[in-house]
């Protein structure tokens, strides 16, 4: 998302913080109507598409929106789309990412008020490692698998009763409709927005020893230098790695393993 689209966002999400900081609203209620009107948007095109067209000016967008969902949803929702179709946007598609990105600020503010969002964010980072490593989760979440509702009964077979309220909506919405993407791409982008909440950066690190805890306060603090922020690790062992670290951060990647350099090695070799 860029330029006018992320402008519009970014305002959206200001006026979602002011709903919820003076508790108008209640952030889960809210998440689950803005969840709904994020379906409704991913499987109408038109809709879609009169809600963002520059040719209607926004309070004629605005009526179009309070028309079709003002009834259906709290009055405090209804204000919150309202001010993101009045904004503009770069492709229709946007506005179905900026409102499920609303939705899932709201889950995230519901564990930031109750205390559980570094729960959260750890939570749903080892359910991405673990669908990432199983292949019968993987096929069962899959976009060739039918069925929505069923894949999210699933999630909460797996982890109802162990982890915080947040993570399960959250990996069932993973789950079930992750918007084209892979199910464990659908929960780091939530982990993401767990860490961004924070004002943190979200490191993953991959080591082939534990890190000791002054190691992994001077990798913190060299991310820290580099980007200009906090950045939280998150470290997982893979002996494979045979030495150094591999780390991801936003849309980077850093590999200073021995594997890595082995391989260079090799390729400048045979090259």
């Amino acid at each position: 998302m860029r330029g006018a689209s992320r402008e519009s966002l970014g305002a959206g999400q200001e006026r979602l913080g002011a709903l919820l900081a003076g508790r108008g609203a209640e952030p889960t209620s809210v998440a689950e109507e803005l969840f709904a009107v994020t379906d409704v948007l991913a499987g109408s095109p038109g809709l879609r598409r009169a809600l963002t067209d520059p040719s209607y000016d926004g309070e004629t967008r605005a009526g179009l929106l309070t028309r079709l969902f003002g009834s259906v949803v709290s009055g405090a929702t209804a204000d919150q789309l309202v001010g993101l179709v009045r904004g503009r946007w770069g492709s229709a598609g946007d506005l179905t990412e900026a409102v499920e990105t609303l939705a899932v600020s709201a889950v995230l503010f519901s564990a930031e008020r109750s205390g559980r969002l570094d729960a959260v964010e750890d939570e749903l980072f080892r359910f991405a490692r673990i669908v990432a490593a199983d292949t019968g989760l993987r096929d069962a979440f899959s976009p060739r698998a039918e069925g929505a509702d069923r894949k999210a009964e699933l999630v909460t077979r797996l982890l109802g009763g162990k982890v915080a309220p947040e993570t399960l909506r959250l990996a069932a919405q993973a789950a079930a409709r992750p918007r084209g993407l892979r199910t464990e791409q659908a929960l780091h982008v939530y982990v993401n927005a767990a860490a961004e909440r924070r004002r943190q950066l979200l490191a993953q690190v991959v080591s082939a020893v534990p890190l000791t805890e002054q190691q992994r306060a001077r990798l913190a603090a060299a991310l820290e230098r580099s980007y200009g922020r906090p950045v939280r690790l998150t470290v997982d062992l893979d002996p494979d790695v045979l030495g150094g670290l591999r780390v991801q951060i936003g849309g980077e990647f850093i590999d200073g393993t021995l594997a890595a350099r082995l391989d260079e090695a090799g390729r400048r070799l045979a090259g």
